[in-house]
């Protein structure tokens, strides 16, 4: 059998590939746990500056929780008197929403069809989404009797407001790739044959980039969407003193007055 997820490290970007094709990538426990797995290696890995989460096929990023396995695990708890399969949010999810937020890298999602339910929420966890313009995002949680999980509580509201996100939790339907990017979510988007390349592109930018610096952008963010301007400002005093001891900094100053495009050392 194929490997769920595929990892792969070339030139300082590490790019995880969902490899369920047939079945739209949907996540059953083994791609719970190999994508739970590479994004914390990714995250620990010194030597990736950039991480590049994809998936195979054409029909969908991700659709979420694989139903199919689910209602068998779902019965097999009744059956038992326990809920162990619920415990997949602590187990996998949180997990990997956790490794793919919180990486000291930047994250670029290509999604290049369908993502719903915890797969929304894992592109939600990346950085940067680069779209192919065939794609399209539901929520779907509600549509299944369940909340939402994957950080999409967390996520989706900071990028569309609260009273769209409401909407969009509580009236799961398919967004289009068009009305996506008008609302926020998407970043780049692009014509579906040009997808693998110009997210590799974004990619590998960020890969060649200054890595301590896009560490502090990600942590000052994230900070900021949840502390006061005086709490904020204090971060930030905070990760420019540890930018602005990197390498790359000095790297970048002395390219500027060169008049030379920086070299970055990812330190």
């Amino acid at each position: 059998m194929a490997d769920t997820v595929l990892y792969e490290v070339s030139d300082g970007l590490a790019t995880i590939t969902l490899n369920r094709p047939e079945a739209m990538n949907a996540m059953n426990v083994a791609a719970k746990v190999a994508l739970r797995d590479a994004a914390e290696t990714a995250a620990a890995d010194p030597a990736v500056r950039a991480v590049l989460l994809t998936a195979a096929g054409d029909r969908a990023f991700c659709v979420g929780q694989d139903l199919k396995e689910h209602v068998g695990l779902l019965m097999a708890d009744q059956e038992s008197g326990t809920s162990e399969t619920m415990n997949t949010v602590r187990d996998h999810y949180n997990p990997i929403v956790r490794a793919l937020t919180g990486m000291r890298k930047p994250v670029v999602a290509a999604v290049n069809g369908v993502a719903a339910g915890a797969g929304f929420g894992f592109a939600l966890a990346a950085d940067y989404r680069v779209v192919a313009d065939t794609a399209s995002f539901n929520t779907s949680f509600a549509g299944v009797a369940l909340t939402a999980d994957s950080g999409v509580s967390w996520t989706l509201p900071r990028l569309v407001g609260a009273s769209r996100a409401s909407d969009l939790l509580l009236f799961p339907r398919s967004i289009s790739a068009q009305e996506a990017y008008e609302l926020g979510i998407v970043n780049r988007l692009v014509p579906a044959a040009d997808l693998a390349a110009e997210a590799e592109k974004v990619a590998r930018k960020l890969a060649e980039g200054p890595t301590v610096a896009y560490a502090a952008l990600k942590e000052s963010l994230a900070y900021g969407a949840d502390h006061s301007l005086t709490e904020a400002l204090g971060k930030e005093e905070e990760l420019q003193n540890l930018a602005g001891a990197s390498e790359d900094h000095t790297i970048a100053v002395r390219a500027f007055i060169a008049k030379e495009k920086p070299k970055y050392l990812g330190r």
